[in-house]
């Protein structure tokens, strides 16, 4: 109860109202239109996916649930990712900043509904693959660094017996999605450069795992791919 009690900070709260309340409503905030479906559609489902997947681990791995209210805490967290994380948090508010304004201003025009379905299937199979390896993985930080102090071992079960990164290429879908839905060919612009991001710290957190984590080379040569099956 004590150690629950010291997660609950003001701290935590306000990152939890700002990032998983504040954000995911963002294109609605922006654009003012609150007849807009879609926005409400993804918002919803960004803080569904939030609170079910949050459950799931608190109840299998509660000490990752202070792991990650401890973000950009860690001393031993890898310098480059103390900057590179909050970039790929910056750039992902950029896309759906750029979203809101592209409905508020009419810049874009409106995607069919076929479109919207495929990319509503992209954005809740980029969910559903995100949540599953954050439940499955209890060493899932939000940082990267060797997590010594927790017992750090390789996950290989779950989607990682797919991929070595499932929860960056759940990302990625989601990522892939989000401008389609919400009718905004100008916000694949800052999505791309998120997506870019997002490839480049797989890369390095790849690359460091393999270096400093004992077992995690081994487990790349059986589970060859990164993000994408057949080609990284």
């Amino acid at each position: 109860m004590d150690n629950q009690k010291k997660l609950i900070t003001p701290r935590v709260i306000i990152q939890i109202l700002f990032f998983i309340v504040l954000i995911p409503f963002l294109p609605l905030l922006v654009s003012w239109r609150w007849n807009w479906w879609e926005a409400w559609a993804y918002s919803l489902l960004s803080v569904l996916s939030f609170v079910v997947s949050r459950l799931f681990v608190a109840r299998r791995h509660p000490d990752l649930i202070a792991e990650r209210a401890r973000y950009m805490q860690h001393e031993n967290a890898q310098a480059w990712d103390k900057q590179l994380a909050p970039l790929m948090g910056m750039a992902g508010i950029l896309v759906l900043l750029v979203a809101g304004l592209d409905e508020l201003l009419d810049w874009s025009p409106s995607f069919s509904l076929p479109v919207k379905i495929i990319a509503l299937v992209l954005i809740v199979g980029g969910y559903t693959l995100s949540s599953y390896a954050l439940i499955e993985n209890r060493f899932f930080s939000g940082m990267v660094r060797l997590q010594t102090d927790r017992g750090q071992q390789v996950v290989s079960s779950g989607p990682y017996r797919w991929i070595r990164h499932p929860g960056y290429a759940g990302a990625l879908l989601v990522y892939l999605g989000t401008p389609l839905f919400l009718d905004s060919t100008l916000a694949y612009l800052p999505t791309l450069f998120t997506i870019g991001l997002c490839i480049i710290r797989t890369a390095m957190e790849d690359r460091f795992l393999q270096e400093e984590l004992e077992g995690f080379g081994d487990y790349a040569k059986q589970v060859r791919f990164r993000l994408f099956p057949g080609i990284w």
